[in-house]
C-alpha cells in the first residue's frame, strides 16, 4: 500500500444538477445490484459469458476469482487490447468488481501498480475480495467519482475506462480528470456503446435510458 500512497490524493466531489444526480443513483443501484446478485435480472448484460463474448479469452480468465468474472459489466475487453507495460501505474476507472484492474495487475507485474476506482461499494467489495483471494498485491481498489478522481497530478501511465462515459452526463469534468492525473507520454483506453441515432427527446436522459 506504501507505494499506491504516492498516487492518491483526497478530493471533493463537484456539485451536480438534480437530473445527473438522479442519473448516478439509478447507475449506483443498478451496479450494486449486479454485485450482490450477478445472477438475477439486470437492465445490462453481466458475467462470466458475456465477458467471453466481448474478447476475454478463457485464458486471459484463468487465475482470475470468480467473485471478478461473473460481476463483469464492462462492454469490451479494454485491459487485454491496451498497450500496457511493465512496470506502468494504471487507473481501472470504474473498475467495478476488479475484472480489468486484475488482468492490468498481472500485465504490469510485481514493479508496477494499479489502482481501481468505482463509486459503488457493493462492487469494490468484490474487487477487494477477489485481489485477496488471487494474492494481487499490486493492486489497490479506492471509492471516488470519475468527475474528481482520488489521484495526484500525473501520476498514471495507463488509463483504463471501460463503459461508464455513456452513464455519467458530466462527460466534460472526467475528461478534464483524466488530462490531470495522466502523465506526459501517457494513454487513456476506453470503450464504450454509443447511439446509432439521437433519442427521442422524451427518453433523453430519463429513468428509462442512461444515455446523456
Amino acid at each position: 500500500m506504501a507505494g499506491h500512497a504516492m498516487i492518491l490524493a483526497r478530493g471533493r466531489r463537484p456539485a451536480l444538477a438534480m437530473p445527473a444526480l438522479e442519473i448516478r443513483e439509478k447507475v449506483r443501484d443498478a451496479y450494486s445490484a449486479a454485485a450482490q446478485e450477478p445472477s438475477g435480472q439486470h437492465p445490462f448484460p453481466v458475467g462470466r459469458a458475456f465477458a467471453e463474448s466481448v474478447g476475454y479469452s478463457p485464458d486471459v480468465l484463468r487465475g482470475i476469482p470468480d467473485d471478478c468474472i461473473d460481476r463483469f459489466a464492462g462492454v469490451s475487453n479494454v485491459s487485454v487490447f491496451a498497450d500496457i507495460q511493465r512496470g506502468g501505474t494504471v487507473l481501472d476507472l470504474g473498475c467495478g468488481a476488479g475484472l480489468d484492474a486484475l488482468i492490468a495487475a498481472h500485465r504490469v507485474g510485481p514493479e508496477g501498480k494499479v489502482v481501481g476506482v468505482d463509486f459503488s461499494n457493493s462492487m469494490l467489495e468484490r474487487a477487494r475480495r477477489g485481489a485477496s483471494q488471487a494474492a494481487i498485491q499490486n493492486v489497490v481498489f479506492c471509492k471516488g467519482d470519475a468527475e474528481r478522481l482520488p489521484l495526484r497530478n500525473a501520476s498514471v501511465t495507463v488509463a483504463l475506462v471501460n463503459g461508464i462515459f455513456n452513464l455519467n452526463p458530466a462527460r466534460e469534468c472526467i475528461f478534464r480528470e483524466l488530462a490531470r492525473v495522466v502523465r506526459a507520454g501517457g494513454a487513456v483506453y476506453a470503450a464504450e456503446l454509443i447511439l446509432s441515432r439521437p433519442l427521442p427527446p422524451e427518453q433523453k436522459q430519463s429513468g428509462a435510458d442512461w444515455f446523456a
